[in-house]
């Protein structure tokens, strides 16, 4: 944790005693959910697809994501469990989605890498490399083709880096001064090689923004008050002079780069993992300090340890007891035209094969 004092920062002075146990509500419930996904994850026959757990990083989407209003929108990458839950999804709808269920945020077709909420400015979910940052631009820039004062947070991991679609996009948030924020959630090890063995870089991974003469700043993710006092900073600057700006949010995933990783023991160390658990972990920091500031006490930690295992539970039960997707839902959901018979689905040929 930072020896500076970011909870004495202005955004972290406005919070009410209330809303910081909602944020440390929030990041304990990504962790129960992740945990009880895990957990119906390795019985056969649940859920299909990947699952890349979000433990040891809830700081980071709650902590940024607090800070988002109306106009402000988020993108992320297949690591979108906490994000969807952070922008206000439910267990529910998010669970079930895992379950390939009808009633999941993308009717059981996307998994657990393609959550999405438009409604709720959330924009996936997206399993493929750094595609999401061009997208992220493309949101950031319609904000300032309408004129409305909000921006884009886009995050990406470390491995993501390295893609040329990133490249292309800070060249263009540069130039055309987009609204847009990059998050890098820097967990050390992309898919399982460490940092240094994949990037070439001096101090870090966002300096590379200097490149691209792009604002950027290197945040401990286990501290959310430095989280929020860091990324409020970065997007002003994008709501009120339309500069991006590049945060690189250093943090850990307690488990690999999905449950498909059997190796994530193995390419660290045991202490390592043992010692982020022991002083790093961002929910347990951010417990200490409200026991300190006495904003919590173990009755209210129990009460909510024990809400969100509950509502963690419950989720599994309503995506158990949901309907399957059927054989002509396959045909659905492709394009936004032919579901709504607009003029431009008569146009040429859609094709479902």
């Amino acid at each position: 944790m930072s020896d500076l004092n970011f909870a004495a920062s202005p955004i972290n002075q406005s919070l009410t005693i209330e809303r910081k146990i909602e944020l440390y509500t929030q990041m304990v419930r990504i962790r129960r959910f992740e945990q009880v996904a895990l957990a119906n994850y390795q019985k056969p026959g649940r859920m299909g697809g990947f699952l890349h757990l979000y433990i040891g990083q809830e700081s980071v989407a709650v902590g940024t994501l607090s800070l988002a209003g109306e106009h402000d929108h988020n993108i992320t990458a297949y690591r979108c469990h906490a994000h969807a839950l952070a922008s206000g999804m439910s267990m529910n709808e998010c669970m079930a989605e895992m379950f390939g269920k009808q009633t999941g945020c993308s009717k059981g077709k996307g998994g657990s890498m393609h959550f999405f909420a438009p409604d709720k400015n959330f924009w996936g979910g997206h399993g493929i490399v750094a595609g999401q940052t061009p997208l992220g631009l493309g949101l950031a820039y319609g904000l300032k083709y309408l004129g409305r004062e909000g921006c884009c947070l886009t995050y990406l991991g470390d491995g993501a880096v390295n893609q040329g679609s990133f490249h292309e996009s800070l060249n263009l948030a540069a130039l055309f001064e987009i609204p847009v924020v990059y998050i890098i959630e820097n967990n050390g090890y992309s898919m399982g090689t460490s940092q240094k063995r994949s990037s070439s870089y001096t101090g870090c991974l966002a300096q590379r923004a200097e490149g691209y003469a792009i604002e950027w700043d290197v945040v401990d993710g286990s501290d959310i008050y430095e989280v929020r006092a860091k990324t409020h900073i970065a997007m002003e600057r994008a709501r009120k002079e339309h500069k991006p700006t590049i945060l690189e949010i250093d943090t850990y995933r307690y488990y690999g780069h999905s449950v498909a990783d059997a190796n994530f023991k193995k390419y660290r160390t045991p202490e390592e993992i043992e010692n982020y658990k022991k002083n790093h972990d961002p929910i347990h920091v951010f417990r200490s300090r409200l026991v300190a500031e006495g904003v919590l006490n173990d009755e209210l930690i129990e009460s909510i340890n024990k809400s969100a295992k509950e509502e963690a539970d419950a989720s599994v039960v309503f995506a158990e007891e949901s309907p399957a997707p059927t054989i002509a839902d396959i045909s659905t959901d492709v394009y936004w035209e032919t579901d709504n018979q607009t003029e431009a689905s008569k146009i040429g040929h859609h094709f479902f094969a």
